[in-house]
């Protein structure tokens, strides 16, 4: 590193600080991040994972030979590092240097080809995918909030409806049942699974219900069978969101293809992700395919004509050649995710104050995320957050997702819920840590993570330290 870099067309000098110095320095709480991702890196995109409500500055911790490619819309602190010093929570230039030389190739054909969307490589990508969920119906769009508003727009529901969801998931989830005029309706989860508690499903149900999202999250698929079961009972629409679940399996199929719709996301961290926003939509039920192709057009069939309000959310030609790319990599991506897992699993077996994340038995996970509990965790989830910020410091950046369950955040507070309704929701709220997960990530670098989550524990005052 020469000690001088350029952020935004100004320059920054090299403070020489590594992480574990940041505390003893004379600005606000910072939030140090990482990122490997290739440009455009945005502050806007990145802001949302790594600040807490309270800081007024980000510290992003970038390689120097990075630094042209970041730009930002805000002020921000920028402090170097070594390209080795930290283990990033996912790196996707090691995913990049394996397909890169395809990548380019198909890039530069579009390119060239002057068909940058609805092209034939967006065509021939959604036939690929289509397949590989096994439906008979696929809609590519521009991301996956837009992939599960399509499908709720498609069936209809809206004003005066009720849709059933998980409290414990990413906003988007219930942000489309809103948008479309629905009530998202929370019901809690299984705390071993993060999925939803299926025997609460029934209770949650009015006759204003209209349809549930079951959300794959962390890359473990719902047991579907009972849901739906459930929904089949009470004429409920299923709206399988599958955004972080691109491969997982239950009882042998692929999920997606269980509900009425399934709805994927491609954006860049996802199991299938691309160099930007993406998503799609899978059906066996040709009328919606073609309802949820219309309003993705602005509401038209034939150019020009409208026959409803639809929105803008095309999955463009260049994203689509890349996702064709990496879909022929997917499988072979998710079984080394499963093998990092299996890694973790024997790594952190015997150490107390930790619960590991299960593999389903009627199904097979993906692995989005390796996410643990901190068991021994309070209300407020103080322990926890120590044990990020301490694991930080030592040059491990792991994730909280999410450390806020729907029915508390500001914007439902008119749906009358308090804390207390969703304990297994609020619990793992305040216990959860995602650890690094990526198909890349080596056995050497596991160790080091694992070593350090065990001194970190015993540093807070939970029992690793006999493993350390």
């Amino acid at each position: 590193m020469d000690g001088i870099g350029r952020i935004g067309g100004k320059k920054l000098s090299h403070s020489g600080y590594h992480p574990t110095r940041y505390n003893s320095m004379r600005q606000p709480p910072s939030a140090v991040l990482y990122s490997s991702l290739r440009p455009p890196i945005t502050y806007d995109n990145l802001t949302h994972l790594w600040r807490s409500p309270s800081q007024r500055q980000i510290t992003l911790l970038i390689p120097a030979h990075r630094l042209s490619l970041v730009r930002y819309t805000n002020p921000i602190y920028v402090r170097e590092c070594e390209r080795g010093a930290v283990i990033p929570p996912i790196d996707l230039t090691e995913q990049f240097k394996l397909i890169q030389a395809e990548v380019n190739a198909a890039v530069a054909e579009v390119l060239a080809s002057g068909q940058y969307i609805n092209g034939p490589i967006v065509q021939s990508f959604t036939k690929a995918f289509g397949r590989s969920v096994g439906t008979d119906h696929c809609v590519a769009c521009n991301s996956g909030t837009d992939a599960l508003y399509l499908a709720l727009r498609a069936l209809n529901i809206g004003p005066g409806d009720e849709v059933i969801t998980s409290p414990f998931t990413f906003i988007a989830t219930a942000e489309v049942i809103s948008a479309v005029g629905a009530t998202p309706v929370f019901v809690d989860i299984d705390i071993d699974t993060f999925n939803l508690d299926i025997t609460g499903l029934e209770a949650a149900i009015t006759p204003r219900s209209r349809a549930m999202i079951p959300v794959h999250l962390f890359g473990r698929p719902v047991d579907m069978g009972p849901l739906l079961d459930i929904a089949s009972r009470h004429q409920l629409a299923v709206v399988e969101d599958c955004a972080q679940a691109t491969g997982a399996t239950w009882q042998g199929k692929p999920v997606g293809s269980h509900g009425h719709v399934g709805c994927f996301s491609f954006f860049p961290t996802k199991n299938l992700g691309g160099c930007g926003d993406g998503g799609a939509i899978t059906t066996n039920d040709p009328d919606l395919a073609a309802t949820m192709t219309m309003l993705r057009e602005h509401g038209s069939r034939v150019r020009y004509y409208h026959e409803a309000i639809g929105i803008n959310s095309r999955l463009d030609s260049v994203q689509a050649a890349i996702l064709a790319i990496k879909l022929r990599y997917l499988e072979q991506w998710n079984q080394q995710r499963a093998l990092v897992a299996q890694r973790y699993d024997a790594l952190l077996a015997d150490v107390e104050g930790i619960v590991l994340p299960q593999a389903p038995t009627f199904g097979q996970s993906v692995w989005n995320q390796y996410t643990i509990r901190i068991a021994g965790a309070t209300a407020d989830g103080q322990e926890r957050n120590q044990i990020q910020q301490r694991m930080r410091e030592a040059g491990v950046i792991s994730m909280v997702y999410y450390p806020i369950p729907l029915h508390l955040q500001e914007v439902y507070q008119s749906l009358g819920y308090k804390p207390g309704d969703f304990p297994q929701s609020e619990a793992a709220a305040h216990q959860v840590l995602s650890l690094p997960m990526f198909p890349e990530l080596d056995a050497n670098r596991q160790e080091i993570i694992a070593n350090t989550l065990k001194q970190v524990l015993s540093q807070v005052g939970l029992k690793a330290a006999q493993y350390c």
